[in-house]
């Protein structure tokens, strides 16, 4: 007899020493949820303890109204790479959840209402960010983390949120574009991939 719970897609994250892995994570039903700074930043705070917390670097990444790209790069032994991804990919959605939540209570919103899902009978819950682990990939590669970085960086020119890809503030564009001089203080904390990698 076939089980009735609806199947959810499970991710095996691994680890090999010198990966960089890309995440890419979308908002609830694929909403533009991520179209206001205020939120952009509680993001960007998260990143950035997230990173603190669990020793990750944030090598590359782009907001999107509605998904998120982004690259980094562990600087500590993974005993555990499924544990340390989920955990970490945890404490970066979970603060936005929450501040959002209660932003949304505190103005009255209908948002909160179309956000707020049931899990099961009896119990239901708040969804910012859509179910799942997203998407992962290790990359091992000089070649592959350029091209990674060019295709994160591309999106919202690609998208045609913007005619160039400096106008987009949300990336780590600028940053790259500027060798490092340009520092947005509402942007996530940034970093050039490790050289000792690619020797």
């Amino acid at each position: 007899m076939r089980d009735s719970q609806p199947h959810r897609k499970k991710v095996k994250h691994y680890h090999e020493p010198g990966d960089l892995h890309e995440f890419t994570f979308s908002c609830h039903r694929r909403e533009k949820l991520l179209a206001n700074d205020r939120w952009r930043q509680y993001l960007a705070r998260a990143i950035d303890a997230a990173s603190a917390e669990d020793g990750f670097q944030l090598i590359a990444f782009v907001f999107m109204p509605e998904h998120v790209h982004l690259l980094v790069y562990p600087t500590e032994q993974m005993d555990d790479a499924n544990e340390c991804i989920s955990r970490f990919l945890a404490a970066v959605k979970r603060p936005v959840s929450v501040k959002v939540k209660a932003d949304l209570r505190a103005s009255g919103s209908d948002l909160l209402t179309r956000l707020t899902v049931q899990e099961r009978p009896g119990k239901n819950v708040f969804r910012f960010w859509q179910e799942g682990p997203g998407y992962d990939r290790n990359l091992q590669t000089e070649k592959s983390v350029s091209a990674a970085i060019d295709y994160i960086h591309q999106n919202p020119e690609r998208r045609k949120l913007v005619r160039r890809l400096q106008d987009w503030r949300w990336s780590s564009f600028r940053w790259y574009a500027s060798q490092g001089q340009e520092i947005d203080p509402d942007l996530p904390e940034i970093h050039y991939p490790p050289p000792e990698l690619f020797r």
